[in-house]
């Protein structure tokens, strides 16, 4: 069995793209982890702890999760303004990349990592703690001498059309399809496709559990109360499949991207 080690910018973010991944790692016995870089959130911790860590452990538990770890960052931001640091923790951006890629590298010696799941070059839509958790996510990796490094991310031509199949659903996702062309992953640099439909209840479930980002307000907090109502099958169909980009395998692209687990095993 492995040790599957999730690194991500933001609570909610280890649903999108990997919750399938760590519902079926742990249901096959493997043991999984989740390092998110931020709390997300803008200003300072309240006494009674960050809303969205606490979220965060509950998304955990529906999915198997066996630990969740925090950088001890604050969430950047996504726009032109990047805001003053709050008091009390800097901003994930304002930290030292070296010094972030050393604390993410001792949890994966700790776990004894074999896999790290981050994500593309892109950050997939480019947010800049995604393309920081890239950076940052390399770095650990190599320090930590993980086996493996596997990137979430999507085909940019599955983007586009999911952006599309959602326009009847009257999903606001904020990119025009076109735009989305540009983000993510070409498809020829897929190296691993894994389908997660068995697991859709549960990923599904696991998004619910982010309640303040799901009742909260916004583009994002309406995208993801329509993906929480959808029926099942409905979710499985839009989020059912997860694909990375393997950052360890040889340069050369498969014309057939292999499942995940092909690499754990």
């Amino acid at each position: 069995m492995a040790t599957v080690v999730a690194f991500h910018a933001h609570p909610d973010d280890e649903v999108l793209l990997t919750g399938g991944t760590l519902a079926r790692a742990a249901a096959e016995g493997h043991r999984t982890v989740v390092v998110v870089a931020t709390d997300g959130l803008m200003g300072e911790v309240p006494d009674g702890g960050a809303p969205r860590m606490k979220e965060l452990r509950e998304s955990a538990r529906v999915l198997g999760v066996a630990r969740v770890a925090h950088l001890g960052y604050a969430d950047s931001g996504h726009g032109a303004v990047l805001y003053p640091d709050p008091p009390d923790r800097p901003r994930f951006m304002r930290a030292d990349p070296a010094e972030a890629a050393e604390t993410l590298a001792a949890i994966l010696r700790e776990e004894d990592a074999d896999v790290l799941l981050s994500y593309d070059g892109n950050g997939g839509y480019g947010h800049r703690d995604h393309v920081r958790v890239h950076e940052v996510g390399r770095r650990a990796a190599e320090l930590a001498r993980v086996p493996r490094l596997l990137e979430a991310t999507l085909p940019s031509d599955v983007a586009v059309r999911l952006a599309r199949l959602v326009r009847p659903l009257r999903i606001p996702i904020g990119f025009d399809p076109d735009e989305l062309s540009g983000m993510f992953s070409p498809r020829e640099a897929i190296t691993h496709r894994v389908d997660v439909r068995r697991y859709a209840g549960r990923k599904q479930a696991a998004l619910a559990a982010h309640r303040s980002e799901v009742y909260g307000k916004g583009r994002a907090a309406a995208v993801m109360r329509t993906l929480v109502r959808v029926p099942a099958p409905v979710f499985g169909l839009l989020l059912g499949r997860e694909w990375y980009v393997d950052a360890t395998a040889p340069s050369a692209p498969r014309t057939v991207p292999c499942d995940i687990f092909d690499a754990v095993r």
